[in-house]
């Protein structure tokens, strides 16, 4: 028996074993992050974003492991740089979703630049993405939450699709489409496939072959069908949407809102500059409201904006 004034040595843990755990256990980054509820101005709704406020110094592997770790649509990670270069180039942010690094992605713009607003007052924050540069604009009104709007490169029109093909790959069938209105290709940074339905009925039983619809839409230049109807909910809203993919279904998709506005101006479902809603998520019960216009010049349908709100949710810190 050891006598209670002596120290129980722990022979059997060695010093420098304890001491190498505590190396291999203690975290050498600390890296800062807040999450937005993007396209609402109301907690737990809309499209949640994660976004870590300095990614410097992470590998391309480690900001894909962060954005799986964070079990989002997307996840975005801004890259400070000097003043004069943010004054020239706009500050740069990567936006990766569970799977793979985008290009360009909606919700994911606007809650960054809302995250990178904070609380000052400035009208305008330019974000350097892969696709370019994208100044999301703000508008304070009084009594009313912040509403930022961004510009969205200028649209690329594809292919419209056969409907009977379509139908095929989605596991709908022929009459469930909209006939009035083609399903069309479109791009303003990621190419969305509109798909108009015809009612507010089909929308709500889709079920979509991911692996079917994925294999078609690499043959045909799409990346994601977009499905649309005009029946809505919201008797304020123009369209009501939906996207599958492979992370699931997508609460609110900014980027397909403005192909989409691009192809509503198009296809005269809405008039040149007109500002109009998308009602989107609501079979998740996650409501989203998308703000799109686009204008046209002669016969180029440009300059596409998408705007809505977002509420900050949660602040914390991952350790690597």
């Amino acid at each position: 028996m050891v006598p209670a004034s002596e120290p129980v040595a722990h022979a059997s843990v060695p010093v420098a074993l304890r001491t190498s755990e505590e190396i291999v256990t203690k975290p050498t980054r600390r890296l800062a992050l807040t999450q937005w509820d993007v396209f609402t101005s109301v907690p737990l709704k809309g499209n949640s974003l994660a976004v870590f406020l300095d990614g410097r110094g992470l590998t391309d592997g480690e900001m894909q492991s962060l954005a799986k770790e964070m079990n989002l649509s997307e996840t975005t990670f801004i890259l400070p740089r000097n003043a004069a270069t943010e004054r020239e180039r706009g500050v740069r942010v990567r936006i990766f979703t569970m799977q793979e690094e985008l290009l360009f992605a909606g919700h994911p713009t606007l809650g960054t630049a809302f995250a990178l607003r904070g609380h000052s007052a400035a009208q305008e924050i330019v974000l350097d993405l892969n696709v370019g540069k994208v100044p999301v604009r703000f508008d304070d009104t009084f009594g009313r939450p912040p509403f930022g709007e961004m510009r969205q490169v200028d649209p690329v029109f594809g292919m419209e699709h056969d409907r009977d093909e379509v139908a095929r790959v989605t596991g709908l069938q022929a009459d469930d489409f909209d006939a009035s209105l083609p399903i069309q290709t479109v791009s303003t940074g990621v190419p969305f496939t509109v798909t108009p339905l015809k009612s507010l009925a089909v929308m709500q039983s889709l079920r979509l072959d991911l692996k079917r619809a994925s294999a078609y839409l690499e043959q045909t230049g799409g990346k994601f069908f977009y499905f649309v109807t005009r029946e809505t909910v919201d008797r304020e809203a123009r369209l009501h949407a939906r996207m599958m993919f492979y992370n699931g279904e997508d609460p609110a998709t900014g980027s397909a809102a403005g192909s989409t506005a691009a192809w509503m101006v198009a296809h005269r479902v809405a008039q040149p500059d007109e500002r109009v809603l998308i009602e989107q998520g609501l079979e998740m019960n996650r409501p989203s409201r998308i703000f799109a216009l686009a204008s046209r010049n002669d016969n180029r349908v440009v300059n596409v904006r998408v705007g809505g709100n977002a509420v900050e949710v949660m602040r914390g810190e991952v350790f690597l």
